[in-house]
């Protein structure tokens, strides 16, 4: 596989990556945030703390109390309630913007416009009629109650963001809208820069208030907006949202403010967005936008609930509101909102509150730290990377490994800091990068190793069994231009008298008679799993060792020698019985070192072997027919397969272009068959003793008593000759003994 290509691929993907998180991916924020509710249900619910309580508008209420809404007195008697049982703040998650006209009232105030009327001016009248009109005046008394209280009251609003919202109000009910906030705006505002000034963060439209009496009984008011992130699910909520240049606080944190004795509020702004918002010595973190990112301590009834009518009978434990932050809001199905957190699809936007209180006063705050940003993006880099660069090294199975250890890895530590430390580290990114970075260079791997396979079958299919096609295919990448020095085995054979049969057979029979021939031989070179390296006319060469190492490759190379005979001779059988023309052959083998590769040009090239080894295989080939033997073999074969093969010394010999001598063996058989030579080779090697120590009468007594035992033997018969020649001739005091070939 080509490294550089590879390398492009992997910084092409990594960098539109890092483009993508830079700039922002939709699909891939949206998984993120889902990943983060994972990160949620794996760490599980956590008790909350002893600060905040929920006073729930439920089922149980509407069944005792009435169907919503209810007369303002009924929320006075609550606050009344909650205040005797020590609550020490109260936030309300409703919003009282409408008069409450009710009956009675409208009873007594017509009783006072008659009374006008008719001219009954009475001082016991008027009282009386006052009295009543402070008794049906369910603002008025709601309003009292929360003046009197001894828990800090915290009334609820929310903004309108959107045009039509408001399209249908008069420009007197936007002003009073306007001029009714009951809100405290953060005083302490600090702008980093000019630039700063300008920034808006929610920025809002109109606020819908509560009715004036209930503001100036209050005085502290906080909104109780909720933004999902695009997915639906809520995630963050806005500490700060602005409104005619100012900042204003949510409701929980309004609370909180409260309950900590109204310790400064601060924001610090920044020319990008928020900075910094801080309240008494704890500094909240947030995003540019002011949002706090929710710890959220579990699903629905993570904090304690008790139903309003519970608390209005007084059916509630001693000490539930003690010193805490009570919520007030409604939870019944059909008139509150229901809310997705990541611990459930049914959420009470009330509970939210709560949360983002308890994580405020326990600062258990989730986070993305300042270098998160710069960790993402080195977690990118990095995993890219090293997925890339590390895995076309490794087999498939260590890149499984490695894989699923940096995959679970990053998923460990970052699932560890979100859980005890709060941060929030991004985990689709970096492990997407990684996912994306290894199917890439895991396909583009395999594209490249199947064309380099098809391209390894098709230049070794015809020559080696499909065994060791199968092995090569491990390693393609030795199939390149160029050769490797190692040590071989080459086995050439060729056709006796075969131009000669050339000459007297019609063509068409002497191909088809070649072609059964080399099949048969070619099937015996592949049963030992050699490489067949060419034909060569009716020759047949082969190679063992290569392309795929063989520790016994001259042992392979012999018995491919002995069952090419064996072979041959059941062809013999039958070409005898059709009377066609029988075919000898004879081999020659030879074991050293020699040059193994692909040998040619880019375009087309040959897996073959080349040196002086391969040379002296074909010399032993063609010897053969000076001793008339079937299979000679070098002595460098010889020393590697002697004690397997019954062999006999043939002769030393000096082939044509070679100047050192080489010992020649003919191979007769295995041990296991030993009775097919035994019987020659002692009194042949006694005679070849003799014959080099130039005893010529007792060389020719042991060559004869060969040729007694097998008559038809040709090496006996040639050093009969030679000893007759030399007995002519006397070899002078240098003489060696050995033969020097005068052809090849």
């Amino acid at each position: 596989m080509k490294r550089h290509y590879v390398l492009v691929l992997i910084l092409f993907l990594t960098g539109l990556m890092l483009l993508f998180y830079l700039t922002g991916n939709p699909f891939l924020d949206r998984l993120e945030l889902k990943s983060l509710d994972v990160r949620f249900l794996t760490r599980g619910p956590e008790p909350p703390g002893p600060f905040a309580v929920l006073a729930a508008i439920d089922e149980k209420s509407l069944d005792e109390v009435g169907k919503w809404p209810w007369p303002r007195a009924k929320i006075a008697a609550l606050i009344d309630r909650l205040s005797e049982e020590g609550a020490r703040v109260i936030a309300m998650d409703i919003v009282f913007s409408e008069p409450d006209e009710n009956n009675n009232l409208r009873f007594v105030e017509s009783m006072q416009e008659e009374a006008g009327t008719l001219g009954l001016q009475s001082a016991e009248l008027e009282k009386f009629l006052e009295k009543a009109r402070a008794k049906a005046d369910n603002d008025q008394i709601l309003a009292a109650a929360i003046s009197r209280s001894k828990a800090t009251v915290v009334l609820g609003y929310f903004f309108h963001f959107s045009q039509k919202e408001i399209a249908h109000l008069s420009e007197d009910e936007l002003a009073s809208k306007r001029n009714n906030m009951g809100a405290r705006a953060v005083k302490l505002v600090q702008f980093t820069s000019p630039e700063a000034q300008k920034v808006k963060v929610f920025e809002a439209l109109l606020p819908e208030s509560n009715i004036e009496k209930l503001v100036k009984a209050s005085g502290m008011a906080g909104y109780y907006n909720i933004f999902p992130d695009i997915d639906g699910t809520v995630r963050w909520i806005p500490l700060i949202i602005s409104y005619q240049d100012r900042f204003y606080p949510s409701l929980a944190l309004e609370a909180v403010r409260s309950y900590v004795g109204n310790m400064p509020l601060q924001v610090r702004v920044a020319d990008y967005g928020i900075e910094t918002v801080q309240l008494g010595p704890v500094t909240i973190p947030t995003d540019e936008k002011g949002r706090m990112f929710i710890n959220f301590r579990g699903g629905p009834r993570t904090f304690p609930h008790y139903s309003v009518a519970d608390i209005l009978a007084g059916r509630t434990p001693p000490d539930a509101f003690r010193d805490r932050i009570v919520f007030v809001g409604s939870t019944a199905i059909g008139i509150y909102d229901l809310r997705v957190t990541p611990f459930s699809t049914v959420f009470p936007g009330l509970e939210v509150h709560a949360n983002v209180a308890d994580n405020i006063l326990r600062q258990t705050f989730l986070f993305r730290p300042g270098w998160a940003s710069f960790f993402d993006l080195a977690a990118i880099l990095l995993m890219g990377m090293v997925t890339g660069l590390v895995l076309p090294r490794l087999r498939a199975f260590f890149s499984v490994l490695l894989i699923g250890v940096l995959f679970f890895g990053y998923l460990v530590m970052s699932q560890a800091l979100f859980v005890r430390k709060g941060i929030w580290l991004n985990a689709v990114y970096p492990l997407l990068t990684m996912v994306i970075v290894y199917t890439a260079v895991t396909l583009y791997r395999y594209i490249i190793e199947e064309r380099e396979k098809r391209k390894i079958r098709g230049a070794f299919s015809f020559y080696v069994t499909p065994s060791v096609v199968n092995e090569m295919l491990k390693n393609p990448e030795k199939l390149k231009l160029g050769g490797d020095k190692k040590e071989l085995s080459v086995l050439f054979s060729d056709i006796r008298g075969f131009t000669t049969l050339a000459e007297e057979m019609e063509p068409e029979m002497l191909v088809n008679l070649l072609n059964e021939y080399l099949t048969d031989m070619t099937n015996v070179v592949f049963e030992f799993d050699g490489l067949l390296d060419k034909y060569i006319g009716d020759a047949v060469m082969a190679v063992f060792g290569a392309p795929l190492a063989q520790t016994d490759h001259p042992m392979r190379a012999c018995r491919t020698a002995l069952k090419m005979l064996e072979q041959l001779s059941k062809m013999q059988e039958k070409w005898r019985d059709e009377g066609t023309p029988i075919l000898d052959i004879g081999i020659g083998i030879n074991t050293g070192p020699m040059v193994v590769g692909n040998m040619g040009s880019e375009r087309r090239f040959d897996y073959t072997v080349m040196g002086d080894s391969v040379n002296l295989a074909s010399r032993l080939e063609g010897i053969n027919k000076e001793y008339g033997t079937r299979v000679v073999i070098s002595e460098f074969t010889y020393e590697r397969v002697k004690d397997e093969f019954i062999c006999r010394e043939l002769d030393a010999v000096r082939v044509k272009g070679k100047v050192h001598p080489v010992k020649i063996f003919e191979l007769l058989c295995l041990r296991s068959h030993e009775d097919q030579g035994l019987d020659i080779i002692e009194p042949f090697a006694e005679a070849l003793r003799h014959y080099r120590e130039q005893e010529w009468d007792r060389a020719k007594e042991k060559f004869n008593q060969v040729l007694s035992r097998r008559p038809e033997d040709g090496a006996a018969q040639l050093y009969l000759q030679r000893i007759a020649n030399l007995r002519q001739e006397p070899p002078g005091p240098d003489w060696d003994g050995v033969f020097t070939m005068k052809r090849k």
